[in-house]
């Protein structure tokens, strides 16, 4: 791979179904050594681009590229993959399927140890029969063949399915050490705090169309907060003067709410100084609000 080869692009990236909806025009770049967050409900058009990125489909019009080569022709054994509906030989064990993937790849499950303990996954576990597996415990061995062969991109759907607490927040974990050894992570998801707390840059997806690519941290500076102020009296409250910029979400006895833009927090800082406040609560809005917002303008 070539230093300027991003570990993944898109460029007008088309796949039609007749009638049903596929993706159209998404074009997209990943660096390497980040975790980008593809987002969107289920039916947007997440998997069916996943599988444009696999060479699992043949793009109507468009290309994707994987470390600089068209995705039929990369070398596979430089991803991990999670799909969204994990598939498992069911009358194998649970080693026999993670030797089994492993040979498939050409390369030396080198991670395969250190997995098995940070998922508490035993061998008497891997001895038994997969169909015997509960779904968590699927989804865990679906997470160590994607990892096993310490891959160079990981692409995931929806890869913390099943598991309980405890192992999403090992998982997590997991991610950030991967980006921090210079791998690449495509994250597609519909849970908004998932990618919200993992990614560093996020892409939402909707109707098959892109509708926005920005890193998490503009996502939120572009973002209105929301605030509440709790006055000494009502009649302060009443009386306060918001910012021009600022609106009233309601006011409440000595309590006003209001959202305020990003280049207004100064004005509204300089406001409250002035008077008399008895608390502030200043919330940054969550991703979900900000894909919300996302959503309403698309459809106006």
């Amino acid at each position: 791979m070539r230093i300027a080869d991003p570990a993944v692009q898109t460029t007008g990236l088309t796949k039609s179904y007749g009638r049903r909806r596929g993706i159209e025009d998404v074009t997209l770049r990943v660096h390497s050594g980040e975790i980008f967050g593809f987002l969107g409900p289920n039916g947007a058009g997440k998997t069916t681009t996943i599988r444009c990125l696999l060479g699992f489909l043949r793009p109507s019009r468009g290309q994707a590229l994987i470390f600089g080569t068209p995705a039929r022709r990369v070398d596979r054994s430089r991803l991990g993959v999670i799909p969204g509906e994990l598939s498992l030989f069911e009358r194998m064990t649970g080693m026999q399927l993670l030797d089994y993937l492993a040979a498939l790849t050409g390369r030396p499950a080198v991670r395969r140890g250190a997995l098995l303990e940070r998922f508490a996954l035993s061998s008497r576990d891997l001895a038994q029969p997969i169909r015997h597996y509960s779904r968590g415990m699927k989804q865990k061995l679906g997470i160590l063949q994607a990892l096993q062969h310490d891959p160079e991109l990981l692409i995931l759907d929806e890869p913390t399915e099943g598991l309980d607490p405890l192992m999403q927040q090992e998982f997590y974990a997991l991610l950030g050490e991967w980006r921090a050894a210079g791998r690449t992570v495509f994250l597609s998801s519909h849970l908004l705090w998932e990618v919200e707390r993992t990614c560093d840059r996020v892409a939402i997806i909707r109707e098959g169309r892109l509708a926005a690519t920005e890193s998490i941290e503009a996502v939120h500076e572009r973002s209105v907060r929301r605030v509440e102020v709790e006055f000494v009296g009502p009649g302060e409250a009443t009386a306060f003067g918001a910012p021009s910029g600022v609106t009233v979400e309601r006011v409440d006895g000595a309590r006003i709410i209001m959202h305020v833009p990003v280049d207004r927090v100064g004005d509204m800082l300089h406001a409250l100084a002035a008077a008399r406040v008895r608390d502030v609560v200043w919330e940054r809005p969550s991703l979900e609000e900000v894909f919300l917002a996302h959503y309403r303008e698309a459809g106006q």
